[in-house]
């Protein structure tokens, strides 16, 4: 039980690497706040799954882009808790668009989940950090390999990356440490059908472990983040991905 009495929020958990993360940690020991923007029924999952496992878990609807449903979510956890050790940005989105055809729309849409999100969720959270707790940033192995038709969703995972090492060196004197992970080609329901046909065969070719990934290969590293096994890691961007380096399609 490593994060036993721990609190943390994990942000769009009610589904893919979220849920994943959110029942390891509770696996732990960890109360665990299940953020969702419209998933409430496949959050509610996720937390009957925690608590049958003796774990500990409430399901909190927020949407991460706007700054009052992100205030609140925060104050709820201060009004139930009085603190937080974990704070996991998961919540995100993803436009796939040549660059002919992108929108407007699509962009700040990518940006304010992706980016604007985590950092109005580290804003609220900060006021509630406990000493030594752990920030998490979910990032991906295309903000450094990114798939054709990506260029804006990779651009919001290349400043993930960033704003964690910016993040690091700011709230390191505080003892709050701050990472990313960087998962690879994984299972999830936002991918369901993507990874299909000669595309998928592709990605698979260029895994070295030769499988997708799926998100209990990437919660055992958010697990470890979250716990004083890294009590000495903090601005790092780890990858999760079967081996995947420098392939873009």
């Amino acid at each position: 039980m490593k994060l036993e009495g721990k609190i943390a929020v994990v942000t769009g958990a009610s589904k893919g690497i979220g849920a994943g993360i959110a029942k390891a940690l509770g696996v732990e020991g960890a109360t665990v706040v299940v953020n969702y923007v419209s998933g409430k029924t496949d959050a509610e999952s996720v937390v009957a799954c925690i608590r049958q496992h003796g774990g500990k878990a409430v399901a909190i609807q927020a949407d991460m882009s706007r700054a009052e449903d992100v205030v609140r979510l925060f104050d709820t956890v201060q009004a139930d808790y009085g603190t937080l050790d974990i704070l996991v940005n998961n919540a995100g989105v993803a436009v796939f668009q040549m660059v002919e055809d992108l929108t407007e729309e699509a962009f700040h849409q990518q940006f304010n989940v992706n980016v604007l999100g985590y950092l109005l969720a580290v804003r609220e959270a900060v006021k509630l950090l406990a000493p030594s707790a752990s920030i998490i940033n979910i990032s991906s192995i295309l903000s450094t390999d990114p798939y054709l038709a990506s260029s804006v969703y990779s651009a919001t995972k290349g400043a993930v990356d960033t704003l964690t090492l910016a993040l690091a060196r700011e709230l390191g004197p505080r003892g709050i440490r701050v990472n990313s992970i960087l998962p690879g080609h994984t299972n999830t329901p936002a991918t369901d059908g993507n990874f299909a046909g000669e595309f998928g065969e592709k990605l698979i070719a260029g895994t070295p472990l030769g499988r997708f990934g799926e998100p209990e290969d990437i919660a055992p590293l958010a697990v470890f983040l979250a716990s004083t096994d890294s009590q000495w890691v903090t601005g790092e961007s780890i990858r999760a991905s079967g081996g995947v380096r420098g392939v873009g399609y």
